[in-house]
């Protein structure tokens, strides 16, 4: 009896090579968060990375944080912030250029009351109220305008940003065979604008998007003839690629 007690024993799984597995697990994930810190040059993204890094190792020290010395992480995303400023100064400078043409041009064909050019955060806004362009409740472009236009199409099919237009009108109700309401209206001018400059003014169309705000992104009050008549207008804005600091947008001011 004693015996068969002896022999009976529970037996034990050797679980010594989980630690290792788990270490070398551990190590992998860290290689992989390092590699895709590296292969984005977002700053947000590469400090959320760090941070996980730092989790996950526990190292309290910040692995991927500069410790005074420098490291080739933070020379990356220095780097690819100098290139993006560089070529956000050279895209102001291209617009700044693009606007005191576009001026000199509006105000020799004399439309500079009713066609304003401004540089702004977002791009270059080229704003053209509807006198100069369009009958009266009507979405036709007038033959007048269109040097102007093809000049504008001249100067910015070879940039590679986005256009943005969109057409806006007074709070005034249209209701006629042609437009139900204003938004019908204000997209179809938009629509017509943006067709021109493709198929006159040679710009590649993938870079166009157009917008229809009607009477509800009034800029002036519509309360009187000349705030309605200024918010009677389609917008062209070429589109920022980069982000430019306040300290170029002054200086080029």
């Amino acid at each position: 009896m004693m015996s068969r007690k002896k022999q009976h024993h529970e037996e034990h799984v050797d679980e010594t090579w989980l630690l290792p597995y788990s270490d070398m697990l551990t190590l992998l994930l860290a290689l992989f968060i390092v590699m895709f810190a590296m292969s984005k040059v977002d700053t947000e993204k590469f400090k959320q990375m760090s941070e996980s890094f730092n989790v996950i190792l526990q190292g309290g020290t910040g692995a991927l944080k500069d410790n005074g010395g420098g490291s080739g992480n933070n020379i990356l995303v220095d780097s690819a912030s100098s290139s993006n400023e560089k070529n956000g100064i050279v895209e102001q400078d291209k617009m700044a250029v693009m606007k005191n043409t576009l001026e000199q041009d509006i105000k020799e064909k004399g439309y500079e009351d009713k066609v304003k050019v401004d540089l702004n955060g977002e791009g270059l806004a080229i704003s053209i109220q509807d006198t100069v362009i369009f009958n009266s409740g009507d979405a036709d472009i007038l033959s007048d305008f269109n040097p102007v236009l093809i000049h504008m199409s001249d100067m910015i099919k070879d940039l590679d940003n986005e256009i943005r237009i969109s057409g806006h009108t007074d709070n005034v109700p249209i209701s006629n065979k042609k437009f139900r309401s204003n938004w019908d209206l204000s997209y179809m001018r938009a629509a017509n604008v943006m067709n021109f400059m493709v198929d006159s003014g040679y710009v590649a169309p993938n870079k166009f998007s157009i917008q229809a705000y009607g009477e509800y992104k009034p800029k002036y009050d519509n309360s009187t003839e000349d705030g309605k008549a200024k918010n009677r207008r389609v917008d062209i804005l070429i589109v920022r690629k980069y982000v430019l600091s306040t300290k170029n947008a002054n200086s080029n001011d």
